[in-house]
């Protein structure tokens, strides 16, 4: 019984790392432009339902009641992404977009040792990147192409006098005392977040060996879905988060305890056997 609660302290200590890990990221990027908080949710091990009790007591000297469950410890059933809007910050640079509804996401393609993905973030913040021939680029904050509705990358030709993001999403540029669209940002809902797997940089990726389709669905160009010059902070509750991290800390501190306890108990045993 002893060997079994600290088999049980051992392995739930391992998950409540995992979930300080979760909220330290949280911590850290709470001033990280459309930044999605995460969360763990446990679930338990295989456990024994113990419910044979005699009916005469007495008889058998057994005092624990009825129902009883032994475990094996907790395990992190699953990590959810909290999509809920951030507080939206004026910024006045044109480059600079925020959703106005949860689950849109914009698309990136990031090159991977498997080739060019399609990757999702909520992170508006778009930079303007050179290339060959006199064009530009649009491109995330690491330098990522921004996809446009074709799948594309939004490739401009230079030269122009300005740019505006409209609501839509459309790319607009003056050139010449013209207006002229260049292209439209590829635009996301995200249907079931909790699918989408995180593979940092603000990213996420739909996991391998499951279909795009039901995940995110493309939303219809002239919808409007962005404000520009605009950005969205991250939704992080910082107090909520601290407040997790000491629950999970002193949930940390019983099992290890319960080890602690429970190796000095064999201790005491394997004395009186000598």
């Amino acid at each position: 019984m002893i060997n079994r609660s600290m088999i049980q302290s051992a392995v739930t200590m391992g998950q409540l790392q995992t979930k300080l890990d979760l909220i330290g990221n949280n911590l850290a990027n709470s001033q990280t432009t459309g930044y999605k908080s995460r969360s763990a949710d446990f679930s338990s091990l295989l456990y024994q339902q113990i419910d044979n009790q005699s009916d005469n007591l007495a008889d058998t000297g057994r005092l624990t009641p009825d129902g009883i469950r032994i475990g094996s410890g907790a395990r992190i059933g699953h990590t959810n992404i909290d999509l809920s809007l951030g507080s939206l910050q004026e910024t006045g640079r044109t480059l600079d977009a925020a959703f106005l509804q949860e689950g849109h996401m914009f698309e990136v393609l990031v090159p991977t040792e498997a080739g060019i993905e399609t990757q999702y973030t909520r992170a508006g913040d778009f930079y303007l990147s050179p290339l060959n021939d006199g064009e530009v680029m649009l491109t995330d904050t690491n330098g990522n192409p921004v996809a446009g509705e074709d799948g594309e990358r939004i490739v401009l030709e230079d030269g122009f006098q300005s740019i505006t993001l409209n609501a839509d999403g459309s790319v607009v540029v003056r050139r010449n005392g013209a207006e002229e669209t260049a292209g439209r940002l590829a635009v996301v809902d995200a249907v079931r977040p909790r699918m989408l797997e995180a593979v940092g940089g603000n990213r996420f990726r739909i996991p391998d060996g499951i279909a795009a389709d039901g995940l995110v669905t493309a939303v219809q160009p002239g919808e409007t879905v962005l404000k520009s010059g605009t950005l969205e902070t991250s939704n992080v509750d910082v107090s909520k988060q601290m407040t997790d991290m000491l629950m999970a800390q002193r949930a940390y501190q019983f099992n290890a305890k319960s080890i602690s306890t429970g190796d000095q108990m064999m201790g005491l045993v394997n004395q009186l056997r000598s």
